[in-house]
């Protein structure tokens, strides 16, 4: 495996552990992005991309984070000792979405990154310093280009449904606006 390039986005000074993101990619073919760069107790380490854990409501069968005391959907009360433990005893409430699988690997990814984000530091001291950090897809992507009424319309269009006696959610909106989807039967007929 060879590292081929490690794009780095610094954090803004926030009195906070987190340093910056990094996106690797691996032998001109492979690219991992959002990885952490994070200032530990015994320095600078790389955490790999997460997403939340999440559990299903007793009552209502709806996914709510590990961290939830209630329900999202139902508000039914959710046991707070619900969420595994590591080895360590800690609260597990992330899981990595990709990660090394051995110790060797690990370091040189971390080593590759730690040096980079070292250099970057020093880059972004310069006058005209721009972030290359989001120039992966060189403009192709438009992420702009689709609203959450042409999701809504699509998704009603297929036919697919939301949780059973739930309205679709969308963007947070002012509940009078009737221009987003607000029941079932306005999101069944695209409004």
């Amino acid at each position: 495996m060879t590292i081929t390039e490690v794009r780095i986005k610094l954090v803004e000074e926030n009195n906070e552990r987190l340093l910056g993101f990094c996106s690797i990619t691996i032998d001109n073919a492979f690219v991992i992005r959002d990885l952490k760069i994070i200032e530990g107790t015994r320095g600078l380490f790389v955490a790999m991309p997460s997403r939340k854990l999440t559990d299903r409501c007793h009552s209502c069968g709806s996914k709510n984070h590990l961290k939830s005391r209630f329900c999202n959907f139902c508000g039914h009360k959710l046991d707070e000792l619900r969420a595994g433990r590591d080895m360590d005893g800690r609260v597990k409430l992330h899981a990595d979405i990709a990660h090394p699988i051995h110790s060797s690997c690990r370091e040189t990814m971390q080593a590759a990154i730690i040096k980079s984000f070292h250099a970057e530091k020093e880059l972004a001291k310069k006058p005209g310093y721009v972030c290359r950090y989001d120039d992966f897809d060189g403009g192709d992507y438009d992420s702009t280009s689709v609203s959450y009424q042409d999701v809504v319309s699509e998704v009603a269009r297929a036919g697919f449904r939301t949780h059973p006696g739930h309205a679709p959610r969308g963007p947070h909106t002012n509940p009078a606006d009737k221009s987003v989807a607000t029941n079932r039967d306005d999101f069944a007929s695209g409004l």
